[in-house]
């Protein structure tokens, strides 16, 4: 089960429809001009839309499963006296004082760039359920960080 927002649920909806309404057709229309070309055996327009087609086919059977057994968390019910899933966490690193604010989020709606890690990264797993004050040992590939919550919010 994937846990994520209204927003991300919408945006992989919207994903969806946009490779099956017109990514789809697009393809199919790319495969029978090349078929239109003859012969197919040495035909590598009609290889390269085929190879295309399924990879998009692959794409959009991911992203129903990844809809289908989505759970989109009623953020009214949220709280902010311990780090969970939607959370905006202020953290500190206590070896070098350097600060990092993060949200944490599904899978499909991480984005480093935009401050938003997922829930299945080993700093989200390290956060979950920590107090603010409270200090997360966490595991990395580098070794283990200590990390201060400072703050929790939405």
């Amino acid at each position: 089960m994937a846990y994520m927002s209204e927003e991300g649920y919408n945006k992989l909806v919207a994903e969806l429809r946009t490779l099956e309404a017109v990514e789809r057709p697009k393809i199919v229309a790319a495969i029978a001009e090349a078929r239109d070309k003859g012969d197919l055996s040495e035909n590598a327009e009609y290889d390269a839309a085929k190879e295309a087609q399924g990879l998009l086919e692959m794409k959009i059977n991911k992203l129903k499963a990844v809809i289908a057994d989505a759970k989109i968390i009623d953020e009214s019910k949220l709280k902010t006296d311990s780090v969970q899933i939607l959370n905006k966490v202020e953290l500190k690193n206590v070896k070098n004082g350097m600060k990092m604010t993060y949200t944490i989020v599904s899978e499909s709606e991480a984005n480093l760039k935009e401050g938003k890690i997922s829930v299945n990264t080993p700093i989200a797993q390290g956060l979950l359920g920590k107090k603010v004050g409270e200090v997360a040992e966490i595991k990395v590939p580098q070794g283990i960080i200590h990390l201060e919550v400072l703050s929790i919010s939405f």
